[in-house]
């Protein structure tokens, strides 16, 4: 298994369980040693980040390194949350990477993703092994 440096926890909001299973799968075919931890919709991403609501008082949760991020979810929304995440102190944000994963095929979706919010990354789904790799070996340097 290998370790990348900044990568020890990635954080799935979708709220697609057959989604977040494959994409489970995916990651941990791809060998690298990492956390995984999903959230089912932005509300409960947002919880685990600030260690409030279900997440609450538990400080033992790692920080995530990378989100994949849906944008239709119930409750609250991919963009929901991205508005919200702004809002974080650098402590609670501060060198999370976070890419667009999304079935949406509306070019107004990868431009406002990008332009409006800064994400380094919006992804059609499914995940393939080849897109995760890309992304951990743009933002996550390999360990020595």
């Amino acid at each position: 298994m290998k370790k990348m440096k900044g990568l020890n926890c990635i954080l799935l909001v979708d709220d697609d369980d057959v989604t977040n299973y494959l994409n489970k799968l995916l990651i941990k075919k791809s060998g690298i040693d990492v956390h995984v931890e999903v959230a089912l919709n932005g509300m409960m991403a947002l919880e685990y980040l600030t260690s409030t609501g279900s997440y609450n008082g538990n400080k033992t949760f790692p920080k995530p390194g990378l989100i994949f991020l849906d944008i239709n979810m119930p409750r609250m929304n991919g963009w929901e949350f991205l508005d919200e995440y702004k809002k974080l102190d650098e402590k609670q944000k501060g060198g999370i990477v976070i890419a667009m994963l999304t079935s949406s095929n509306n070019t107004d979706d990868e431009v406002t993703a990008k332009d409006e919010y800064g994400l380094p990354a919006y992804i059609y789904k499914p995940l393939t092994l080849s897109k995760f790799e890309e992304i951990v070996n743009t933002f996550f340097p390999e360990k020595e």
